[in-house]
């Protein structure tokens, strides 16, 4: 195997990652209001050299089981759930190489002020901060920001498209690079004429603006992508440096990854430099035979309701007006049929009942699950590495944090001794981690590289950063 497995961490501001194993007794998630509880977390992935505590996030509630949010309120199905940007200037505090990728909803967010908010904490934790863009699913969520639904679905990623337009224009095109001087014996922080408004008119956005902040460290935060569909996967393609893709098995997963590298390269873009984690969940003990016995332990603390409660969210299907032991087959329901097409692949031969699939979803949801000794939870992250052609996976845990650390104190000394894992942190921002020392700004293949100023001698009167006619 040529590559080092890369790894993040899966969270989420909120009790639990899978519905009802907030109820385990080593769970601790119940601690997710306060900032002991995160700050350990962030410890134990910097001890494993994580790349990034990854937080997705949703705005909304899930309210298509029963047509109510009963039942994820009353089984803590993500929710509550808090703001995710919060954490980061603690947990920053207390490392020094990990990173953060925090989910942010752009279809309810004004671009100026998240523009602002990002660049902030890219300033806050040196160059460590990363955007995991998302356009969100939950009609809840559209009625929260008073429109009546949310938007269809490749129009969103349409309106997605120019949001990335106006952020760009902000981070990369507002300040040149030596607009900044701090000249105290002159009195000059910053020249004016290297600082340019934008001006953007397009269908969903309107914005006339100098960017607040000056130049972060990585002007432009590294951006991950977490789209499945044909639109969100084109969506990565033109502007996403990592994506988080889930595949049941190493041929469908390497299926999305080829997909992904090819449209990147129709971009114009490296697709080798497309960095592309799946998630995986790993239940590791210090044997195989314990490891299946705490998977079991596991089990029995698995919400049917709830997690029946989130994937009708996820889909859209109200799950409760069908019998659990039914098989699916006489479900007579195409959006059932459709949400189940998935498990063939897994067993072909397979016949599947509500509670089972509501049973298999249970722990990690469609990330796999890795069960083993350290041993064998190696051998099986190396296979996927081989056959799937992906850079790294994102871990979802069962219970936390006592899955992090059992894999941070055995798996990852067990792969750093197989030479296919890193001894030490590299230097540098979030980017240079990624890509190496010295590229902390994107590449000039990104279309965000578009909306920079080449020369820092030009006027403002010289420049347009309204069209496309940055000097080159």
């Amino acid at each position: 195997m040529s590559k080092q497995i890369r790894l993040n961490a899966l969270d989420m501001n909120c009790m639990g990652a899978c519905p009802g194993l907030w109820l385990h007794p080593k769970d601790e998630t119940g601690g997710y209001t306060t900032l002991p509880y995160w700050m350990n977390v962030a410890r134990i992935l910097e001890r494993g050299l994580f790349d990034s505590l990854f937080i997705a996030d949703i705005f909304g509630v899930y309210d298509v089981y029963q047509g109510s949010a009963d039942s994820a309120i009353r089984l803590a199905v993500e929710f509550p759930v808090c703001d995710p940007f919060l954490l980061v200037p603690a947990l920053a505090t207390v490392t020094e190489n990990l990173c953060f990728g925090i989910t942010g909803v752009l279809s309810y967010e004004p671009p100026f002020s998240f523009a602002r908010r990002v660049s902030t904490l890219d300033h806050l934790t040196g160059g460590r901060f990363a955007w995991n863009i998302v356009t969100g699913y939950l009609n809840s969520a559209a009625k929260a920001f008073g429109k009546p639904t949310q938007m269809a679905h490749d129009d969103r990623y349409k309106m997605a498209d120019e949001f990335m337009e106006v952020v760009y224009k902000l981070w990369e095109g507002s300040w040149e690079d030596d607009a900044v001087v701090r000249d105290k014996e002159k009195g000059i922080f910053a020249h004016p004429e290297k600082i340019h408004k934008i001006k953007h008119a397009g269908k969903h956005f309107e914005v006339e603006a100098y960017h607040l902040c000056e130049p972060s460290p990585q002007r432009t935060p590294v951006l991950f992508q977490a789209g499945a569909s044909t639109a969100g996967r084109s969506f990565a393609a033109r502007h996403a440096e990592c994506v988080f893709i889930t595949g049941l098995t190493t041929k469908m997963t390497a299926g999305i990854v080829s997909d992904i590298r090819a449209k990147a390269s129709s971009h114009g873009r490296d697709p080798a430099g497309v960095i592309i984690y799946t998630a995986m969940t790993v239940i590791v003990a210090p044997t195989d035979e314990e490891a299946q016995a705490k998977l079991e332990e596991y089990k029995r603390y698995v919400s049917i309701e709830g997690t029946l409660t989130l994937y009708g969210g996820y889909s859209g299907i109200d799950f409760s007006g069908y019998d659990l032991d039914t098989q699916v087959d006489y479900v007579e329901s195409d959006a059932i049929q459709t949400f189940v097409e998935c498990f063939s692949i897994l067993d072909p031969d397979r016949t599947w009942t509500l509670r089972q699939i509501a049973e298999f979803l249970g722990i990690g949801g469609f990330a796999p699950i890795i069960v083993g000794s350290p041993q064998t939870i190696a051998t099986e992250l190396e296979r996927w590495m081989t056959e799937t052609d992906i850079d790294g996976f994102n871990l979802v845990y069962a219970v936390s944090p006592a899955d992090l650390k059992d894999f941070v104190d055995t798996v990852v000394p067990e792969l750093q001794g197989r030479g296919v894992y890193r001894t030490t942190y590299p230097p540098g921002t979030f980017r240079e981690k990624l890509y190496g020392e010295g590229k902390r700004h994107l590449p000039e293949d990104h279309p965000a590289a578009r909306y920079r100023h080449r020369s820092q001698t030009l006027s403002r009167s010289q420049t347009n950063v309204n069209t496309h006619e940055s000097t080159p």
